[in-house]
């Protein structure tokens, strides 16, 4: 089940809601009404995918049970979120990367001669990144002692699942909600903020992501596009995974406020970003927020001297790079990121480029975010220098060009990719026009959101990009 479909929006969510808010008002009741729709939500795709879910969920919540018993050495804590940590990872590897693993491990035995291992074909499990990373931060913050452990199996099963954010995210962290696990007010103005924000989220994929992507497709796609073709693809895919991702997110976002939580903001105009530190502050803010505290900080962060630094940032955005998927172009893209974040901690506090206009810096900034998505959406490393080549004029033409230039340059797919730049480039982002609602926003409001529904009915079912990690 996606939310940008007819199902979720007039069935799926009504329901959830109304059964909701006729429960009585105690968290109790409501959060097991939560966790047996989210289990129907997810078990959607498969059911089978359900039953995974709940053993991450029992394997953290006993050790977070351990952990914070009365009595507990601090031998028997470390043993405990070790034994968590472990065993998420351990599911997360085997069903994400086994398969990678494999492949990869016969091409090295082929150097040697060596007949390779059974390739296994394992079905990746939607949202399996996220969820596990959610758990971890609770067994990680119980042994911390920055956040107290679940009060009932059925509260953490619901944190783990609840479905605005279990297949894209935003990464939710046990630690900033736990309170609203336990009690948490309902106010008017809250669960209309929250309307707004999914209703600008769902237009967001349905009314520029989703037509962007097909021209993005057909750059990429393409055999020898034109350096023209070329550009005008990956700004498409630039602006089409920013859409899809942060629609996805003020979706979820603004569901949560609809059910009394407020989850973390997700997206902060990453392309307004100045450099590409200051772009990691503002995309897919939940994991850059995560790695740092879990991975960064704990590596010793910047507090070993530059050298240590430096390793420290190259591994996070390499682990960062492979969480997104087994692939090597996913490797690449975190090494690319890793490479440019290590240059400017070296350029220090004042590097050059501060000196040249802003508007300059995120141009120069934006171009390096460009070439980063190349190796994020070519299928293999073969296609991305391919396309590399075509940027730079040296992917040759053939005759098909401009057949595909007249594909990309229609009217229509130009005027889209306009009021996408436009929204790309305002000030004020969907989560700050929707922070106060008033009666003129509400009339908008409705205006797109009956567009976005009639765009909806033409389309073909089309998930999230943000699925497959």
């Amino acid at each position: 089940m996606v939310f940008t479909s007819y199902f979720f929006i007039f069935y799926f969510l009504p329901v959830v809601l109304a059964v909701y808010y006729v429960l009585p008002n105690r968290t109790t009741w409501r959060n097991l009404w939560l966790l047996i729709a989210s289990y129907v939500f997810y078990g959607w795709w498969n059911p089978w995918f359900v039953l995974l879910m709940l053993a991450a969920t029992m394997i953290n919540y006993v050790c977070g049970w351990l952990m914070s018993r009365e009595g507990a050495s601090e031998g028997q804590r470390k043993m405990a979120v070790t034994a968590a940590v472990v065993l998420s990872l351990g599911l997360l590897i085997f069903f994400k990367y086994a398969g990678f693993l494999q492949t990869n491990l016969n091409c090295l035995l082929s150097v040697f001669g060596t007949t390779g291992v059974r390739v296994w074909s394992i079905i990746l499990p939607v949202g399996i990144s996220f969820y596990i990373f959610q758990a971890l931060s609770y067994a990680i913050d119980v042994y911390r002692r920055e956040a107290p452990a679940a009060r009932s199996f059925a509260d953490f099963a619901c944190y783990i699942a609840l479905f605005p954010q279990m297949i894209a995210g935003p990464i939710i962290r046990y630690n900033t909600i736990a309170l609203e696990l336990r009690e948490r007010p309902h106010h008017a103005n809250h669960f209309a903020s929250g309307v707004g924000l999914f209703i600008l989220g769902f237009a967001k994929k349905i009314l520029l992501a989703n037509p962007i992507g097909s021209l993005a497709d057909s750059a990429f796609g393409a055999q020898a596009p034109s350096a023209t073709a070329a550009w005008l693809g990956v700004v498409a895919y630039a602006l089409q995974i920013y859409f899809d991702f942060s629609g996805y997110s003020d979706m979820a976002v603004g569901l949560g406020r609809m059910f009394g939580f407020e989850f973390q903001r997700n997206f902060n105009a990453p392309y307004h970003a100045e450099s590409i530190t200051d772009f990691w502050r503002r995309w897919h803010i939940s994991l850059s927020t995560f790695l740092r505290d879990y991975l960064y900080v704990p590596l010793g962060g910047n507090r070993m001297g530059n050298l240590r630094t430096y390793i420290n940032l190259a591994i996070v955005m390499l682990l960062g790079g492979l969480w997104h998927g087994a692939n090597w172009t996913f490797i690449v893209w975190g090494a690319y990121h890793g490479c440019l974040l290590i240059m400017e901690r070296w350029a220090g506090r004042k590097p050059l480029y501060n000196r040249v206009p802003r508007v300059i810096r995120i141009g120069l900034t934006f171009v390096l975010v460009l070439f980063s998505w190349v190796w994020f959406r070519a299928e293999n490393v073969s296609a991305a220098l391919a396309y590399f080549n075509a940027l730079f004029g040296q992917g040759g033409v053939d005759r098909t060009t401009p057949l595909l230039l007249a594909q990309l340059c229609t009217p229509g797919k130009l005027a889209v990719l306009g009021v996408a730049a436009l929204c790309v480039m305002a000030k004020r982002q969907a989560y700050e026009w929707t922070s106060v609602l008033s009666w003129p926003k509400v009339c908008v409001l409705i205006a797109v959101f009956a567009l976005a529904l009639m765009a909806m009915f033409t389309q073909t079912l089309n998930p999230f990009l943000y699925f497959q990690f």
